[in-house]
Protein backbone atom coordinates (compact mmCIF):
# COMPACT_ATOMS: atom_id res chain seq x y z
CA UNK A 1 0.00 0.00 0.00
CA UNK A 2 1.16 3.33 -0.82
CA UNK A 3 0.04 7.08 0.12
CA UNK A 4 -0.13 9.11 -3.05
CA UNK A 5 -1.08 12.28 -3.72
CA UNK A 6 -2.79 13.58 -7.04
CA UNK A 7 -3.27 17.31 -7.84
CA UNK A 8 -5.76 18.16 -10.96
CA UNK A 9 -5.33 21.45 -12.71
CA UNK A 10 -8.13 23.38 -13.77
CA UNK A 11 -8.55 21.61 -17.51
CA UNK A 12 -8.53 18.93 -15.53
CA UNK A 13 -11.68 19.38 -13.73
CA UNK A 14 -13.61 22.16 -16.01
CA UNK A 15 -17.21 20.71 -16.00
CA UNK A 16 -19.20 18.20 -14.48
CA UNK A 17 -18.32 15.39 -17.10
CA UNK A 18 -14.28 16.41 -16.55
CA UNK A 19 -14.91 16.06 -12.92
CA UNK A 20 -16.80 12.89 -13.04
CA UNK A 21 -14.09 11.32 -15.02
CA UNK A 22 -11.36 12.45 -12.48
CA UNK A 23 -13.14 10.89 -9.32
CA UNK A 24 -13.62 7.25 -11.19
CA UNK A 25 -9.38 7.76 -12.18
CA UNK A 26 -9.18 8.41 -8.11
CA UNK A 27 -11.59 5.29 -7.58
CA UNK A 28 -9.50 3.12 -9.21
CA UNK A 29 -6.37 4.01 -7.54
CA UNK A 30 -7.77 3.67 -3.90
CA UNK A 31 -9.40 0.31 -4.81
CA UNK A 32 -6.35 -0.72 -6.08
CA UNK A 33 -5.39 -0.67 -2.33
CA UNK A 34 -3.25 2.55 -2.34
CA UNK A 35 -4.26 6.04 0.17
CA UNK A 36 -5.38 8.91 -1.22
CA UNK A 37 -5.28 12.60 -0.95
CA UNK A 38 -6.33 14.94 -3.61
CA UNK A 39 -5.14 18.45 -4.08
CA UNK A 40 -7.48 20.14 -6.63
CA UNK A 41 -7.91 23.86 -8.59
CA UNK A 42 -10.80 25.80 -9.88
CA UNK A 43 -12.58 24.31 -12.47
CA UNK A 44 -11.66 25.88 -15.93
CA UNK A 45 -11.14 29.73 -15.93
CA UNK A 46 -13.21 30.00 -13.02
CA UNK A 47 -10.43 31.92 -11.29
CA UNK A 48 -9.91 34.35 -14.47
CA UNK A 49 -13.96 34.89 -13.92
CA UNK A 50 -13.29 35.76 -10.71
CA UNK A 51 -10.40 38.48 -11.41
CA UNK A 52 -12.64 39.79 -13.89
CA UNK A 53 -15.88 40.37 -12.09
CA UNK A 54 -13.26 41.86 -9.45
CA UNK A 55 -12.28 44.39 -12.38
CA UNK A 56 -15.82 45.42 -13.09
CA UNK A 57 -15.97 46.80 -9.25
CA UNK A 58 -13.32 48.30 -8.84
CA UNK A 59 -9.15 48.66 -10.16
CA UNK A 60 -7.90 48.62 -6.60
CA UNK A 61 -9.23 45.42 -4.50
CA UNK A 62 -8.08 45.22 -1.31
CA UNK A 63 -5.55 42.37 -1.14
CA UNK A 64 -7.26 40.79 2.13
CA UNK A 65 -11.29 40.51 -0.09
CA UNK A 66 -9.31 39.31 -3.42
CA UNK A 67 -7.69 36.42 -1.73
CA UNK A 68 -11.14 35.50 0.23
CA UNK A 69 -12.61 35.78 -3.55
CA UNK A 70 -10.15 34.04 -5.27
CA UNK A 71 -10.46 30.78 -3.09
CA UNK A 72 -13.88 30.50 -4.11
CA UNK A 73 -13.34 28.52 -6.91
CA UNK A 74 -11.14 25.95 -5.45
CA UNK A 75 -14.03 25.29 -2.35
CA UNK A 76 -16.42 24.51 -5.33
CA UNK A 77 -14.47 22.29 -7.43
CA UNK A 78 -13.44 19.89 -4.12
CA UNK A 79 -16.94 19.67 -2.81
CA UNK A 80 -18.05 18.75 -6.54
CA UNK A 81 -15.71 16.31 -6.55
CA UNK A 82 -16.01 14.56 -3.13
CA UNK A 83 -19.71 14.38 -4.18
CA UNK A 84 -18.65 12.35 -7.66
CA UNK A 85 -16.49 10.17 -5.44
CA UNK A 86 -19.28 9.26 -2.88
CA UNK A 87 -21.43 8.84 -5.99
CA UNK A 88 -18.83 5.68 -6.98
CA UNK A 89 -19.75 4.47 -3.65
CA UNK A 90 -15.99 5.69 -1.94
CA UNK A 91 -16.30 7.49 0.97
CA UNK A 92 -14.84 11.50 0.44
CA UNK A 93 -14.72 14.38 2.08
CA UNK A 94 -13.23 18.34 1.34
CA UNK A 95 -11.08 20.62 3.04
CA UNK A 96 -10.37 23.92 2.51
CA UNK A 97 -6.38 24.99 2.77
CA UNK A 98 -7.09 26.33 6.18
CA UNK A 99 -8.84 23.11 7.10
CA UNK A 100 -6.28 20.72 5.76
CA UNK A 101 -3.24 22.66 7.87
CA UNK A 102 -1.72 24.89 5.28
CA UNK A 103 0.12 27.64 7.43
CA UNK A 104 1.47 30.70 5.49
CA UNK A 105 2.98 34.42 5.74
CA UNK A 106 0.71 37.53 5.68
CA UNK A 107 1.66 38.22 1.95
CA UNK A 108 -2.13 38.70 0.29
CA UNK A 109 -1.89 37.20 -2.92
CA UNK A 110 1.65 35.40 -3.27
CA UNK A 111 1.72 33.71 0.31
CA UNK A 112 4.55 31.52 1.30
CA UNK A 113 3.78 28.50 3.12
CA UNK A 114 5.48 28.17 6.47
CA UNK A 115 3.98 24.87 7.74
CA UNK A 116 2.00 21.89 7.39
CA UNK A 117 -0.06 20.49 10.51
CA UNK A 118 -2.21 17.76 8.31
CA UNK A 119 -4.17 16.89 10.93
CA UNK A 120 -7.87 15.99 9.63
CA UNK A 121 -5.90 15.17 6.46
CA UNK A 122 -4.28 12.19 8.47
CA UNK A 123 -7.54 11.31 10.52
CA UNK A 124 -9.45 11.17 7.20
CA UNK A 125 -6.93 8.63 5.94
CA UNK A 126 -7.36 6.53 8.79
CA UNK A 127 -10.93 6.67 8.32
CA UNK A 128 -10.44 4.67 4.70
CA UNK A 129 -11.43 8.57 3.15
CA UNK A 130 -10.49 10.00 0.30
CA UNK A 131 -9.25 13.85 1.34
CA UNK A 132 -9.79 16.43 -1.07
CA UNK A 133 -8.22 19.52 -0.67
CA UNK A 134 -8.54 23.01 -1.91
CA UNK A 135 -5.39 23.99 -4.16
CA UNK A 136 -3.93 27.20 -3.68
CA UNK A 137 -4.69 28.43 -0.37
CA UNK A 138 -4.33 28.41 3.49
CA UNK A 139 -4.25 30.57 6.23
CA UNK A 140 -2.10 33.34 8.07
CA UNK A 141 -1.08 33.58 11.56
CA UNK A 142 -4.49 36.62 11.69
CA UNK A 143 -6.58 33.85 10.88
CA UNK A 144 -7.18 35.49 7.07
CA UNK A 145 -7.30 33.16 4.30
CA UNK A 146 -4.32 33.52 2.01
CA UNK A 147 -3.66 32.83 -1.45
CA UNK A 148 -0.08 31.21 -3.17
CA UNK A 149 -0.11 32.83 -6.50
CA UNK A 150 -1.20 31.54 -9.74
CA UNK A 151 -0.19 28.09 -10.13
CA UNK A 152 -0.17 27.81 -6.48
CA UNK A 153 -1.73 24.21 -6.37
CA UNK A 154 1.23 22.78 -7.60
CA UNK A 155 2.78 24.13 -4.39
CA UNK A 156 0.06 22.78 -2.03
CA UNK A 157 0.08 19.09 -3.54
CA UNK A 158 4.00 19.17 -2.87
CA UNK A 159 3.65 20.50 0.42
CA UNK A 160 0.90 18.24 1.84
CA UNK A 161 2.99 15.11 0.00
CA UNK A 162 6.13 16.18 1.87
CA UNK A 163 4.07 16.78 5.52
CA UNK A 164 2.09 12.94 4.78
CA UNK A 165 5.41 11.54 3.68
CA UNK A 166 3.75 10.27 0.73
CA UNK A 167 5.18 7.77 -1.77
CA UNK A 168 4.75 10.45 -4.99
CA UNK A 169 2.74 13.55 -5.90
CA UNK A 170 0.97 13.02 -9.06
CA UNK A 171 0.36 16.19 -10.91
CA UNK A 172 -2.22 15.69 -13.52
CA UNK A 173 -2.63 18.26 -16.34
CA UNK A 174 -3.59 18.55 -20.00
CA UNK A 175 -0.73 17.07 -21.65
CA UNK A 176 1.38 13.58 -21.05
CA UNK A 177 3.97 14.67 -19.21
CA UNK A 178 6.70 17.21 -19.49
CA UNK A 179 8.20 17.83 -23.19
CA UNK A 180 11.20 18.91 -24.94
CA UNK A 181 9.27 22.26 -25.68
CA UNK A 182 5.67 23.67 -25.42
CA UNK A 183 3.56 21.02 -27.83
CA UNK A 184 1.51 23.95 -28.82
CA UNK A 185 4.64 25.73 -30.71
CA UNK A 186 6.63 22.69 -31.63
CA UNK A 187 4.27 19.54 -32.69
CA UNK A 188 7.18 17.50 -32.67
CA UNK A 189 8.48 17.85 -29.44
CA UNK A 190 9.26 14.56 -27.24
CA UNK A 191 8.27 13.13 -23.96
CA UNK A 192 11.08 13.28 -21.42
CA UNK A 193 10.60 10.45 -19.57
CA UNK A 194 12.81 11.30 -16.38
CA UNK A 195 14.36 14.54 -15.21
CA UNK A 196 16.11 16.24 -12.28
CA UNK A 197 14.83 18.55 -9.94
CA UNK A 198 17.35 21.15 -10.68
CA UNK A 199 16.25 20.92 -14.69
CA UNK A 200 12.99 20.91 -14.17
CA UNK A 201 13.80 24.18 -11.98
CA UNK A 202 15.16 25.78 -14.88
CA UNK A 203 12.42 25.19 -17.27
CA UNK A 204 9.97 26.07 -14.94
CA UNK A 205 11.62 29.26 -13.95
CA UNK A 206 12.45 30.30 -17.80
CA UNK A 207 8.77 29.80 -19.01
CA UNK A 208 7.90 26.11 -18.55
CA UNK A 209 4.08 26.02 -17.60
CA UNK A 210 3.44 22.52 -16.54
CA UNK A 211 5.01 23.01 -13.29
CA UNK A 212 4.85 25.83 -10.51
CA UNK A 213 8.67 27.05 -9.76
CA UNK A 214 7.98 26.89 -6.08
CA UNK A 215 6.62 23.49 -5.98
CA UNK A 216 9.36 22.35 -7.68
CA UNK A 217 12.16 23.86 -5.45
CA UNK A 218 9.50 21.95 -2.33
CA UNK A 219 10.12 18.74 -3.36
CA UNK A 220 13.49 18.82 -4.27
CA UNK A 221 14.35 20.39 -0.57
CA UNK A 222 12.07 17.45 1.16
CA UNK A 223 12.73 14.62 -1.67
CA UNK A 224 8.98 14.38 -3.03
CA UNK A 225 9.13 12.14 -6.44
CA UNK A 226 6.70 14.24 -9.34
CA UNK A 227 4.98 12.06 -11.64
CA UNK A 228 3.69 14.43 -14.40
CA UNK A 229 1.09 13.06 -16.54
CA UNK A 230 -2.27 13.66 -18.14
CA UNK A 231 -5.71 13.14 -16.55
CA UNK A 232 -7.21 12.35 -20.39
CA UNK A 233 -5.17 9.16 -20.24
CA UNK A 234 -3.80 6.19 -18.59
CA UNK A 235 0.04 7.42 -20.39
CA UNK A 236 3.00 6.89 -18.18
CA UNK A 237 4.13 10.15 -17.60
CA UNK A 238 7.70 11.77 -16.87
CA UNK A 239 9.13 11.69 -13.47
CA UNK A 240 11.02 14.06 -11.94
CA UNK A 241 13.37 13.14 -8.93
CA UNK A 242 16.98 12.70 -8.85
CA UNK A 243 16.36 9.39 -7.70
CA UNK A 244 16.35 6.00 -10.12
CA UNK A 245 13.21 4.95 -11.27
CA UNK A 246 12.02 1.43 -12.38
CA UNK A 247 15.00 -1.60 -12.82
CA UNK A 248 16.59 0.04 -15.92
CA UNK A 249 17.04 3.56 -14.36
CA UNK A 250 20.53 3.63 -13.58
CA UNK A 251 21.59 2.63 -17.34
CA UNK A 252 19.64 4.54 -19.04
CA UNK A 253 20.62 7.47 -17.04
CA UNK A 254 23.97 7.15 -18.18
CA UNK A 255 23.06 7.22 -21.93
CA UNK A 256 20.83 10.89 -20.34
CA UNK A 257 20.69 14.09 -23.55
CA UNK A 258 22.94 16.86 -23.45
CA UNK A 259 19.56 19.13 -23.73
CA UNK A 260 16.57 18.23 -21.63
CA UNK A 261 13.88 20.79 -23.32
CA UNK A 262 13.81 24.58 -24.67
CA UNK A 263 11.65 26.59 -22.54
CA UNK A 264 10.03 30.24 -23.99
CA UNK A 265 8.78 33.33 -22.22
CA UNK A 266 6.74 36.05 -23.40
CA UNK A 267 5.50 37.44 -20.03
CA UNK A 268 8.69 39.58 -19.24
CA UNK A 269 9.51 42.95 -19.90
CA UNK A 270 12.67 44.89 -20.16
CA UNK A 271 14.18 48.76 -18.42
CA UNK A 272 17.07 50.17 -19.83
CA UNK A 273 18.47 52.30 -17.68
CA UNK A 274 19.94 55.23 -19.95
CA UNK A 275 23.15 57.38 -18.77
CA UNK A 276 23.97 56.81 -15.51
CA UNK A 277 26.92 57.56 -14.16
CA UNK A 278 29.44 54.68 -13.93
CA UNK A 279 31.29 54.91 -10.80
CA UNK A 280 31.02 52.42 -7.72
CA UNK A 281 27.99 51.72 -5.41
CA UNK A 282 25.33 53.40 -8.70
CA UNK A 283 24.45 49.56 -9.67
CA UNK A 284 23.61 48.80 -5.94
CA UNK A 285 21.17 51.69 -5.77
CA UNK A 286 19.30 51.19 -8.88
CA UNK A 287 18.85 47.68 -7.47
CA UNK A 288 18.02 48.79 -3.83
CA UNK A 289 15.00 50.54 -5.73
CA UNK A 290 13.91 47.96 -7.88
CA UNK A 291 13.89 45.52 -5.01
CA UNK A 292 11.83 48.32 -2.83
CA UNK A 293 9.56 47.63 -5.60
CA UNK A 294 9.45 44.00 -4.72
CA UNK A 295 10.02 43.28 -8.56
CA UNK A 296 12.14 39.95 -9.46
CA UNK A 297 15.28 40.86 -11.81
CA UNK A 298 15.80 38.25 -14.19
CA UNK A 299 18.87 39.01 -16.38
CA UNK A 300 20.92 42.09 -16.68
CA UNK A 301 23.42 43.47 -18.51
CA UNK A 302 25.57 46.66 -18.36
CA UNK A 303 26.99 48.66 -21.19
CA UNK A 304 30.83 49.61 -21.43
CA UNK A 305 31.08 52.95 -20.60
CA UNK A 306 31.36 55.73 -22.95
CA UNK A 307 35.15 57.12 -21.77
CA UNK A 308 34.09 60.97 -23.29
CA UNK A 309 31.01 60.77 -20.81
CA UNK A 310 32.06 58.41 -17.96
CA UNK A 311 28.28 57.48 -17.91
CA UNK A 312 27.12 53.83 -19.18
CA UNK A 313 23.23 52.20 -19.84
CA UNK A 314 22.31 49.00 -17.74
CA UNK A 315 19.32 46.80 -18.86
CA UNK A 316 17.39 44.23 -16.68
CA UNK A 317 14.42 41.83 -17.19
CA UNK A 318 11.62 41.56 -14.65
CA UNK A 319 8.00 40.02 -14.93
CA UNK A 320 6.02 42.47 -17.27
CA UNK A 321 3.49 42.60 -14.47
CA UNK A 322 6.48 44.51 -12.41
CA UNK A 323 7.16 46.54 -14.67
CA UNK A 324 4.67 49.89 -14.46
CA UNK A 325 5.65 50.20 -10.38
CA UNK A 326 8.99 49.23 -11.03
CA UNK A 327 9.63 52.08 -13.73
CA UNK A 328 7.76 54.66 -11.20
CA UNK A 329 9.67 53.58 -8.38
CA UNK A 330 13.12 54.50 -10.62
CA UNK A 331 12.02 57.61 -12.28
CA UNK A 332 11.00 58.94 -8.20
CA UNK A 333 14.38 57.92 -8.03
CA UNK A 334 15.91 60.30 -10.93
CA UNK A 335 18.06 62.78 -8.14
CA UNK A 336 19.60 59.87 -6.62
CA UNK A 337 20.31 57.64 -9.93
CA UNK A 338 20.97 60.86 -12.17
CA UNK A 339 20.18 58.98 -14.87
CA UNK A 340 19.10 60.73 -18.33
CA UNK A 341 16.41 58.56 -19.57
CA UNK A 342 14.41 55.15 -18.38
CA UNK A 343 12.93 52.91 -21.20
CA UNK A 344 10.35 50.10 -21.08
CA UNK A 345 10.13 47.39 -23.82
CA UNK A 346 7.54 44.88 -23.28
CA UNK A 347 7.88 43.21 -26.62
CA UNK A 348 10.43 40.52 -25.85
CA UNK A 349 10.77 37.17 -25.42
CA UNK A 350 13.20 34.63 -23.85
CA UNK A 351 13.98 31.47 -25.06
CA UNK A 352 15.94 28.97 -22.98
CA UNK A 353 17.80 26.46 -23.50
CA UNK A 354 18.03 23.62 -20.70
CA UNK A 355 20.06 20.17 -19.77
CA UNK A 356 22.47 19.13 -16.92
CA UNK A 357 24.79 17.45 -20.14
CA UNK A 358 25.85 20.59 -21.18
CA UNK A 359 28.63 21.10 -18.35
CA UNK A 360 30.52 18.46 -20.38
CA UNK A 361 29.89 19.22 -23.55
CA UNK A 362 31.39 22.27 -25.41
CA UNK A 363 29.98 23.80 -28.47
CA UNK A 364 26.44 23.99 -27.13
CA UNK A 365 27.09 27.70 -27.13
CA UNK A 366 28.21 28.11 -30.53
CA UNK A 367 25.09 25.41 -32.02
CA UNK A 368 22.35 27.71 -30.24
CA UNK A 369 23.94 31.10 -31.61
CA UNK A 370 24.51 29.47 -35.06
CA UNK A 371 20.54 28.10 -35.22
CA UNK A 372 19.33 31.64 -34.29
CA UNK A 373 21.35 32.67 -36.80
CA UNK A 374 20.15 30.44 -39.68
CA UNK A 375 17.02 31.42 -38.69
CA UNK A 376 17.77 35.08 -39.18
CA UNK A 377 16.66 36.09 -35.30
CA UNK A 378 18.63 38.80 -33.71
CA UNK A 379 19.89 38.32 -29.76
CA UNK A 380 19.03 40.85 -27.61
CA UNK A 381 20.80 39.50 -23.86
CA UNK A 382 22.21 36.48 -22.97
CA UNK A 383 22.76 34.67 -19.49
CA UNK A 384 24.17 31.04 -18.56
CA UNK A 385 24.06 28.88 -15.79
CA UNK A 386 25.71 25.75 -15.37
CA UNK A 387 23.09 24.32 -17.24
CA UNK A 388 21.26 26.96 -18.87
CA UNK A 389 21.58 29.75 -21.64
CA UNK A 390 18.53 31.81 -22.11
CA UNK A 391 18.40 35.04 -24.88
CA UNK A 392 16.15 37.39 -25.27
CA UNK A 393 14.74 37.97 -28.39
CA UNK A 394 12.35 40.65 -30.24
CA UNK A 395 8.67 38.57 -29.11
CA UNK A 396 7.63 38.31 -32.90
CA UNK A 397 10.64 36.02 -33.20
CA UNK A 398 10.34 33.79 -29.90
CA UNK A 399 7.66 30.71 -31.51
CA UNK A 400 10.55 30.49 -34.73
CA UNK A 401 13.52 30.48 -32.00
CA UNK A 402 12.10 27.51 -30.13
CA UNK A 403 11.79 25.08 -33.35
CA UNK A 404 14.76 26.29 -34.70
CA UNK A 405 16.67 25.52 -31.45
CA UNK A 406 14.74 22.34 -30.68
CA UNK A 407 15.94 21.20 -34.57
CA UNK A 408 19.43 22.16 -33.79
CA UNK A 409 19.47 19.48 -31.46
CA UNK A 410 17.29 16.91 -32.36
CA UNK A 411 15.34 17.36 -29.94
CA UNK A 412 12.26 16.55 -32.42
CA UNK A 413 10.33 13.34 -32.37
CA UNK A 414 9.84 11.20 -35.66
CA UNK A 415 6.21 10.61 -34.00
CA UNK A 416 3.58 12.27 -33.28
CA UNK A 417 3.84 12.23 -29.29
CA UNK A 418 2.55 15.77 -28.16
CA UNK A 419 -0.69 15.39 -27.71
CA UNK A 420 -2.94 18.31 -26.23
CA UNK A 421 -5.74 17.17 -24.75
CA UNK A 422 -7.48 20.18 -23.94
CA UNK A 423 -7.35 23.50 -21.52
CA UNK A 424 -4.20 25.91 -21.15
CA UNK A 425 -1.88 23.04 -19.60
CA UNK A 426 -2.44 24.09 -15.96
Amino acid sequence: MALVVQKFGGSSVADAASIQRVARRIVETKRAGDDVVVVVSAMGDTTDELLDLAGQITADAPAREMDILLTAGERISMSLLAMAINELGVKARSYTGQQAGLRTDTRYGKASIVGVVPERILKAIDAGQVAIVAGFQGVNELNDVTTLGRGGSDTTAVALAAALQADVCEIYTDVDGLFTADPRIVPAARRVDRITYEETLELAAHGAKILHLRAVEYARRYGVPLHVRSSFSNKEGTWVTDKPVGTEAEEEAMEDPIISGVAHDRSQGKITVVGVPDVPGIAAKLFEVVAGAEANVDMIVQNISTQRTGRTDISFTLPEADGRATMRAIEEAEDTLQFTEVRYDDQIGKLSLVGAGMRSHPGVSAKLFGALSKAGINIEMISTSEIRISVVTRIEDLDAAVRAVHTAFDLDSDESEAVVYGGTGR
